[in-house]
Parts: structure tokens; sequence; C-alpha cells
């Protein structure tokens, strides 16, 4: 229990000054799994004692992309806190992030709770609210995202911000596996994917979320925001980017970066 006290304060310190800390795995090669998502609940604890407001839940690694890109080969989850949320078209302060990159996906809102586990994508799709197209800035607090799973699983799956789109769009008539979006850096085009991408549909990475949050007794609760994974690869930021996802159907979202020590 002191090394997961340890690393979860170890991990708060590298987001609050900025310096990221070597890999928790090279440091500790038995942690294990379990130990990881210990690690990640007292980080989410501190963060609440501090005064943050869990707003949701995050999930990674959902497509072959972002599991060949970071080296993993199964979906993770974070937390995600009401300090963390933009609205789309927002400009994000890139000093206050270590190493960011981009990801494009979309968001749920849930109308209704869900607890697993056997929470089938049926479920998912009756406790579903709205979709909106979402961004997900990515951060690492391990330096130069040299990660093994269970270092971006303690990390709170390396989740950082979160810039939302404002126009919800309900599920009835959506066949998210062929839901299309392009990614734009600045007006450029740069790469397209489907939903087919996210374990094969959004949904169903959420009702696997739902079903691997039960060992933990934790819920995915009515009010609350699922990020379902990126479409795409993560993508780098660079001061004064723009990058837009425009999806099929569901509209497009768009966040700009300005560092803030280069005015």
């Amino acid at each position: 229990m002191v090394v997961i006290q340890q690393l979860a304060n170890e991990l708060l310190k590298a987001e609050r000054t900025k310096k990221p800390i070597a890999p928790l795995t090279e440091r500790f090669p038995a942690i294990t799994l379990s130990d990881a998502y210990q690690i990640q609940l007292q980080y989410v604890e501190q963060k609440k004692a501090a005064g943050a407001r869990i707003v949701g839940k995050k999930i990674g690694a959902t497509s072959k992309a972002i599991q060949s890109m970071f080296g993993v080969d199964q979906p993770d989850y974070g937390h995600l806190f009401d300090t963390m949320m933009y609205t789309d078209g927002d400009t994000v302060p890139l000093e206050e992030l270590l190493q960011p990159k981009v990801e494009c996906e979309i968001a749920f809102v849930l109308k209704k709770d869900l607890k697993g586990p056997n929470i089938t994508p049926l479920d998912v799709i009756e406790a579903t609210d709205y979709i909106v197209p979402a961004i997900e800035i990515i951060d690492s607090r391990i330096e130069d995202w040299k990660i093994r799973f269970e270092d971006t699983v303690s990390d709170n799956g390396s989740s950082a911000l979160v810039v939302m789109g404002t126009k919800p769009t309900k599920l009835e008539g959506l066949d998210l596996s062929c839901l299309g979006m392009n990614v734009y850096q600045n007006g450029k085009y740069l790469e397209s994917a489907t939903g087919a991408a996210v374990l094969g549909n959004p949904i169903t990475a959420i009702a696997w979320l739902a079903n691997a949050l039960s060992a933990y007794d934790v819920s995915l609760l009515a009010g609350e925001i699922v990020l379902t994974g990126a479409f795409t690869t993560a993508l780098p930021i660079q001061d004064g980017d723009t990058f837009t996802a425009e999806f099929a159907h569901i509209g497009s979202v768009s966040a700009s970066f300005s560092d803030g020590r280069n005015a």
C-alpha cells in the first residue's frame, strides 16, 4: 500500500511541476495490472480531495493504431474531472501540459447508470442520452512516453484534457461502426477512419468499460461523459496548432493550442 500511495503521489507531483518521472515499470517491475488500477484510484481520490469532481470516464487503446503506437495490447480506462473540460473552439494552454498529443473520438453522455458485469451493447444504447464529437488531449507523466500498460493505467489512462463538441446527436438511425471521420491540422487534411477502429464499434467499447469497472465496484452513472477511444493515431501538438475532427452525421469539433511561455 505504501508503494501504491507513493507512486500516486509521484504522478500528481509530475502533473503539478510539469516534470515527468521515470517509468514505474522500470523501477518496480513486479507491478501488476491490479496494482496499477489501485495507483490510479489513489490518484483519483487525491484529486477529489483537492476539489476536483468526477464527470466521466475515458477509454484508451481501443484502436489498433493506438495499441501499436504505445506497445499495448488491450484497452484501458481513466477518470475525467470537471477541471479537464473545454468546449469546441476553445484555445488550450500548452503550458499546463507536459508532452501532449491529440486524439479524435466520440463522447457519449449517459441518461442511465451502467453497472457490470454482463452489460451488452443494447444496454449501452438504452442508457445513452446523446453523443458528440470530442478531442481528447492525452498526456503522460512518464518521461518520453516510455510506457508499458501498467504505466498508462497508473497514470489515469494518460488523460489530460477534453474538448467537447456542442451538437448533441441521438443514436437512433446511426451505425457507429461505419461512421466516418476526417482529421485536419491547421486546415490540412491528415487522416481518416471509421468507428469500426474502436473495438469494432464505440458502443462495444462502453460495454467493455462497464464490465471492466465492475471488478472494482465502480459504475458508469447517469449524466457522465464517456470517451470511447481514438479513431486514429495520437497526433503531436505544436504551439499555434488547430486540430479539427469532422464526423459524418454528428458534426465537428475543433481546438487550438497556444503556449503562453512563448508569448
